[in-house]
Parts: C-alpha cells; structure tokens; sequence
C-alpha cells in the first residue's frame, strides 16, 4: 500500500525564540503548509497579543493549542524523530540534508513516528548539546549570507515536506523508540562504558556522540532500547558481582 506523508504527525518545536510576532508568523507558515502541532520551549518574554497579531485569524488555533515546556529534554520526550535545523557546518554536524532530501526521508517515517522539527533561538540556533537529541540535521542553503528569518526557515521546510508528502511512496518505517526512552537507554550506556574506562570519564559526552550516530542510523525500536538497555544492567550486575567475588576471596585469604 502506498502511503503520504501524515502531517498529523510532525510539529515544529521552537527552542528560546526570542520575539513573539516569529512565533505568530511562524504558526502562520504551518497553517499554510498544513501543519498544525506547535511546541514552544522556554520562550524569551512571550506575549500572546504580539503573536497572535503576526499569526492573523487565520493561524490563531495553532497560537492557542501550542504546547508549553521549561527544557528541551522534556519537550521532546514523546517524540520518535527528532530533525535539527543548522546554518553552522562542520566540527559535529557533518551529515547535514537539504531540505528536499530530509522532506523525502520523513514521507515513510511519519506514517507512525512523531516528527520534531526543531529550530534554535534566533540569535545563535542550536548548540551541540541541542543536537544531541536530533536524529538528522537540515541546512538551508544560501548565497554569503546565512541568516534566515524563523518564519521564513519554518515556511521553507513546511512548504518542501508538504510538497514532498504528495508523492506516494512504498516505504514504511515502524514506530521507533521515543526521545525518553532513548535517553533513558544513553543514560545507562554513558554510565557503564564509564565505569569500565571505555569513554573517558572527562567528556563523555563527545566521546558517546559517536554511539548516537551509530544507533540513529539502525533507526532503533522500543523492544531494541529495551534489549540494549538489559545488557547494560547485566554488565553493571556482574561487575559488581566480580568486585564482591574478589573482596571476599581477599579476606578469606588473609
């Protein structure tokens, strides 16, 4: 069976925006693309009358239903893909897509996953620990100059997935795990590849990047996280029980 991109599935989530009036014309640009799920975090100074006035009549339920979080993390516990949006390239964003190919890429994806878009503060855009939580990053490209206005990028990314969720397509992909229970998973392998010095203690972070890719790639489900995560409790089970074995076989033998 063919399927078309679910736009019931994918939100725009917006990291620190800094003005209201891109709050409202980005809601704007969704409701013209169809796309009516936004998340707002941590917004700097929000008023609702200014975004509401950039969002017109016309998106003003979007203003309304969008969804409120203090921290990122929690803002995208529930979701399955995470899209990070960058104009910086290089150093730990070397696998960047353009936005036709990332469009095309969430078509099957979408069918039973929740898609974030995420787009970081005006001002700076997201920081490497932001786009840890992503599973892909997109770039728009431009001529010498960058910056893109936060509704003008919103609307572009909008516009080519909407574009893209026309095309039929024979791909399906499952439900994959959730942000919490990845996290979850990248909680305990921190701690235990840690714990036996394979990662260094010092910056575990950088050195774990590398197993985020690694995982991001195989696309993994909830019965897979849940898999990974008992092999870390039973590393962590017999390392203890390793430890206590030669403490006792010690005082035993003094």
């Amino acid at each position: 069976m063919s399927d078309r991109v679910n736009l019931d599935n994918i939100s725009i989530v917006l990291l620190q925006p800094r003005y209201s009036e891109n709050i409202g014309a980005a809601a704007r640009a969704m409701r013209n693309m169809g796309i009516r799920q936004l998340v707002i975090v941590d917004p700097q100074n929000f008023d609702l009358s200014k975004a509401l006035k950039l969002a017109t009549h016309f998106a003003s339920d979007i203003i309304e239903t969008s969804k409120f979080y203090p921290d990122l993390k929690e803002a995208l516990s529930s979701f399955n893909y995470v899209v990070g949006t960058t104009a910086r390239l290089g150093g730990q964003r070397q696998v960047v897509l353009t936005p036709l190919t990332l469009a095309r890429n969430l078509i099957p994806i979408s069918v039973k996953n929740r898609i974030a878009i995420l787009f970081g503060p005006e001002d700076k855009g997201l920081s490497n620990e932001d786009i840890r939580y992503c599973h892909s990053l997109v770039n728009i490209p431009t001529t010498e100059f960058s910056s893109l206005n936060l509704a003008q990028s919103v609307m572009i990314l909008c516009y080519e997935i909407f574009i893209a969720g026309g095309e039929a397509n024979e791909e399906f992909t499952p439900r994959m795990a959730s942000r919490h229970e990845l996290d979850g998973m990248y909680d305990q392998l921190k701690d235990i590849l840690v714990r036996i010095s394979y990662i260094n203690s010092e910056n575990p972070d950088y050195w774990l990047n590398h197993f985020r890719r690694f995982f991001t790639r195989l696309q993994l489900r909830a019965k897979e996280v849940n898999i990974i995560k008992g092999l870390c409790r039973q590393v962590d089970w017999y390392g203890k029980k390793c430890y206590e074995d030669g403490k006792k076989e010690r005082t035993d033998n003094q």
